[in-house]
């Protein structure tokens, strides 16, 4: 019988863990109902056995009651963290309601197609890029809570300083700050929730700090509407300093929360890490759950407390290894193909694309960009919910499929072939809307949620960050690019992102695995094998199977 976790007797209980059982599959054994195996023996079991192993802690201990104190201190955690992804989504998407003003244009003698505004929009990608170091770095050496802590540190002086801006140089260098600092503490926030939330729901929880980037892009839009009405300074300066909201908030609390447990057990803290996992895994505050021993002895096989994560320079470890560079491998594809859909030709340029769809109204031009955040923010929090159901390919390809058919409908509807008429145009823009929804529903969840999963421990904040930067690499070709692409090919722009998109749902098919309701170190021995695609595949039917078997029998016994 296990105990509960109280403060009198925690040191009582630490003492006596070790001598638990948890139920488990064995090695090399299908009665899974008959089987016990001890934490330490781990190492021993199959990827399948490990599956079967989760499967039975979670039927004997299911996590935090929903209903409880525990769950709400829990949820409201999530929240803080959930922060980092607004910062991201106001960072992306305040310059294109700011482009759209005239106020803002006016101040600095720019335009909203001109090579200057590709410059402001471009340092977004240079700031992504210069948090390349600092986000390999610092969450494995000081923790992720001191990352995100000073990640948003940075946005915030950044955000005072383009407000402020009586220069359009100041304006520059407040961007690049703000873009640094959001994207050291995005970096951040991925790696700390995907360790610190619980196998069976980490998918929705890394997709909702992902959705958040649409709350911040709803806030974003929805504060230029009334703010680009006014005919002051302060319509475009508004928005840049409320920028730093978000921030501030997970900077008052972030460092109230608990520090991940595998980088506590990873620095030596391993008692540390028992009772987080003990107080947000196990439903009773239990340290010798069944679910808390069992991802125990997967630290124990899986980190290591001299691995590379503790050498910030060593990056041979993300491509030493087949099996690593397959990992990365999948992080490229969520950077490329989560840059390069042609989303960032709507979440940048919107303004440009709807006056030549004939809305020449700035105002009107930023209700519709709200609109297009709210359906957005729809679709990605339907992704969320989908992720630990339909899983994490099916995701992709929904989202690849939807993206090279929603670039295309739009270049026919937005072409000067055939007639031309309102209802063509307005089409034309309902087909972008619901280009942005299908890609927030198939792409947005997995932006954070992807890569966090399939790399290693000791590779994830390196991995990350070099999958950031791979991005802002991408990034660059929208943000210089796009700009002239609009002003010469104009509706022919879509027309490259759709054939790119053909060839990101062939390269999604072909190599990527899935990974839902695996613990992290599972996902070790996926990439492991031969093809990780088949096995990640033999897994899920296997799951699949065990399911199909469990209700049979429980439908058998209530005859």
């Amino acid at each position: 019988m296990s105990q509960p976790l109280n403060e009198e007797h925690n040191d009582d209980i630490l003492a006596h863990g070790d001598d638990k059982h948890i139920s488990a599959a064995g090695h090399g054994v299908t009665e899974i109902e008959d089987l016990t195996l001890k934490a330490d023996q781990v190492h021993e079991m199959t990827a399948e056995d490990r599956a079967a192993a989760l499967k039975l802690a979670l039927d004997a201990d299911p996590g935090i009651p929903v209903q409880s104190w525990r769950m709400v201190h829990f949820v409201a955690m999530m929240m803080v963290i959930c922060m980092c992804g607004g910062d991201a989504g106001f960072d992306g998407t305040v310059m294109g309601a700011v482009n759209s003003m005239k106020q803002w244009q006016n101040y600095f003698g720019l335009s909203s197609a001109s090579g200057s505004t590709g410059i402001v929009f471009g340092m977004y990608s240079v700031g992504q890029t210069l948090a390349f170091f600092p986000a390999s770095y610092l969450p494995d050496k000081f923790g992720r809570r001191v990352s995100m802590m000073t990640g948003n540190i940075i946005l915030v002086a950044g955000a005072i300083l383009t407000s402020q801006a009586t220069n359009f140089q100041m304006f520059i260098w407040g961007r690049m700050f703000t873009d640094l600092g959001c994207t050291l503490a995005a970096s951040s926030a991925k790696s700390y929730m995907s360790e610190i939330t619980p196998p069976q729901t980490r998918g929705r929880w890394m997709g909702l700090l992902n959705s958040f980037y649409y709350v911040g892009q709803l806030l974003a839009s929805g504060i230029s509407i009334p703010l680009g009405r006014k005919m002051s300074n302060w319509s475009w300066r508004g928005p840049l300093l409320i920028q730093a909201a978000p921030a501030l908030i997970n900077l008052i609390f972030v460092l109230t929360l608990p520090e991940s447990p595998r980088w506590l057990f990873t620095h030596g803290k391993e008692e540390q890490a028992r009772l987080v996992l003990a107080k947000f895994h196990s439903r009773h505050y239990d340290i010798n759950s069944p679910i808390v021993l069992l991802q125990l002895g997967e630290f124990e096989e899986n980190l290591s407390q001299g691995g590379a994560d503790k050498r910030w320079w060593d990056f041979r470890h993300l491509f030493r290894t087949r099996a690593s560079r397959y990992r990365f491998g999948m992080c490229a594809i969520i950077a490329i193909w989560g840059t390069l859909s042609g989303n960032s030709l709507i979440t940048y340029f919107l303004p440009v694309l709807l006056l030549q769809a004939g809305i020449t109204s700035p105002d009107r031009q930023r209700v519709l960009n709200f609109a297009n955040s709210l359906t957005s923010f729809a679709g990605a929090l339907t992704g969320t919910v989908l992720t630990d159901f339909i899983g994490r390919r099916a995701l992709l390809l929904i989202g690849s499929t939807s993206c090279m058919i929603g670039m295309a409908l739009a270049a026919g509807l937005l072409s000067p072939a055939g007639e031309q008429s309102d209802i063509r145009a307005t089409a034309g823009i309902a087909f972008i809307f619901l280009f942005m929804v299908f890609y927030s529903l198939g792409y947005t969840p997995l932006q954070g949620l992807y890569p966090a999963e399939v790399l290693s421990y000791e590779n994830r904040a390196k991995g990350i960050a070099l999958q950031t930067w791979l991005g802002a690499a991408c990034g660059l070709i929208n943000t210089f690019a796009l700009p002239s692409a609009l002003q010469h090919l104009k509706w022919k722009t879509y027309i490259i992102f759709c054939g790119w998109d053909v060839v990101g749902l062939v390269v999604i098919y072909l190599f990527a695995v899935e990974t839902k309701r695996l613990t992290l170190e599972d996902l070790d021995h996926i990439f492991e094998s031969k093809n990780p695609k088949k096995a990640s595949f033999a897994l899920a039917k296997a799951a699949k199977e065990r399911a199909k078997k469990e209700k049979e029998a429980q439908r058998l016994s209530e005859l």
